[in-house]
C-alpha cells in the first residue's frame, strides 16, 4: 500500500499549498506518480478530479477567513489564486449561494469541503485476474461524444448515449462488421485537467466505407493491462474499475501510461445477465 501512501502525502501538500501555486506536476511528484497517472488515480479513488478538489478547498479556506479575520475581499480573492474580485465572487457564489461581502457581514449557513483523508487497507481476500498483452496500433470506427467529469456529467451522459446507440441502431451496425474485440467503449482525448474526455462508441475497423456521422480513431500500440468483469451491466464495471486503482494500481507498482481506455463488450448474450463477461483494458507501464 505503499503507494495510497504517497497519495496521502500529496493531499498534505496541497494542504499546506492552498494559499500558493499549485501545479498539477509538483503534487504528482510528491506522490511518486506520473502527471497522468496521479490525476487518474485521484479521481478514481475520490469521485471527484484533483482540480475540484483545490477549487473546493480554497473556496471552503477563503470562507473561513472571510468569516473569521478581517480580510478584505480582494486580499483573500487574490491569496487563493482568483485573477479578479468577481471571478472568486462568482466562484464563492456557486459554492455557498452567497456573495462573499454578503458572507462576511452577516451569519450565513456556507458549505465546508473537509480535507480528504485515506484509510490505507491491505486487501487480498478476493483475488484479482489479469493479463498483460501487447497490441499493435489499431483504427477504430463508430461515434463518439465530449464529455465533462465533473459531478459524474460522464456518467450519466456516457450511460444516455448507450441508451440512444443501442435504440437508433448504432450498437447493431456496429456489431455485424466487429472485429475480435467486439464492441468498444473507449476513453480518450482527457485534457491537461482530466476534466474533459471524448467517449467513443465503436468497434475495430473492418470495413473500407464508412456510414454517413461515423468516425475513424486510431488506437496507438500499447501494453494493456486486461481485466475480466463478470456481471450484469452496468452494475458490474465500476467494481472492477474501483478495484484496479484503490487495489491492482498500488499493489504492482505499474502506472497508467495515459492513452486510451477500453470497455470490451465480448459477448453476444444479454448484458443484464449475471453470466455476461466484458473486460477492461488499460495501457500500461512500469
Amino acid at each position: 500500500m505503499e503507494r495510497l501512501q504517497y497519495m496521502v502525502a500529496s493531499i498534505e501538500f496541497i494542504e499546506d499549498n492552498l494559499d500558493g501555486e499549485l501545479l498539477i506536476e509538483d503534487i504528482a511528484k510528491v506522490a511518486c506518480m506520473s502527471k497522468f497517472h496521479y490525476q487518474r488515480m485521484f479521481s478514481m479513488l475520490t469521485g471527484f478530479t484533483l482540480s475540484e478538489y483545490i477549487r473546493n478547498r480554497r473556496i471552503t479556506k477563503a470562507a473561513q477567513e472571510l468569516v473569521y479575520s478581517d480580510a478584505k475581499v480582494i486580499d483573500i480573492a487574490i491569496k487563493y489564486g482568483y485573477e479578479s474580485p468577481e471571478a472568486f465572487t462568482k466562484a464563492f457564489r456557486k459554492i455557498h449561494n452567497v456573495s462573499p461581502s454578503m458572507a462576511k457581514k452577516s451569519s450565513q449557513s456556507l458549505k465546508a469541503y473537509p480535507k480528504l483523508s485515506f484509510q490505507i487497507q491491505i486487501k487480498g481476500d478476493v483475488e484479482m485476474d489479469y493479463k498483460i498483452v501487447e497490441k499493435e496500433r489499431f483504427l477504430v470506427v463508430g461515434k463518439s461524444i465530449r464529455t465533462r467529469t465533473v459531478n459524474g456529467e460522464n456518467h450519466r451522459e456516457i450511460a444516455a448515449f448507450w441508451n440512444e446507440s443501442n435504440t437508433n441502431g448504432l450498437s447493431s451496425e456496429l456489431a455485424k462488421n466487429c472485429g475480435p474485440l467486439g464492441l468498444l467503449g473507449i476513453c480518450l482525448d482527457f485534457d491537461s485537467t482530466q476534466e474533459h474526455l471524448t467517449y467513443f462508441i465503436g468497434a475495430e475497423k473492418n470495413i473500407d466505407q464508412l456510414p454517413s456521422g461515423w468516425e475513424e480513431r486510431e488506437i496507438p500500440a500499447s501494453t494493456w493491462a486486461v481485466f475480466p468483469v463478470h456481471g450484469a451491466m452496468p452494475d458490474a464495471m465500476p467494481k472492477v474499475w474501483n478495484r484496479i486503482f484503490s487495489e491492482w494500481f498500488p499493489a504492482t507498482g505499474y502506472e497508467h501510461s495515459g492513452g486510451p481506455e477500453m470497455e470490451v463488450y465480448l459477448s453476444d448474450e444479454d448484458p443484464s445477465s449475471e453470466d455476461y463477461y466484458s473486460e477492461i483494458w488499460i495501457p500500461i507501464k512500469k
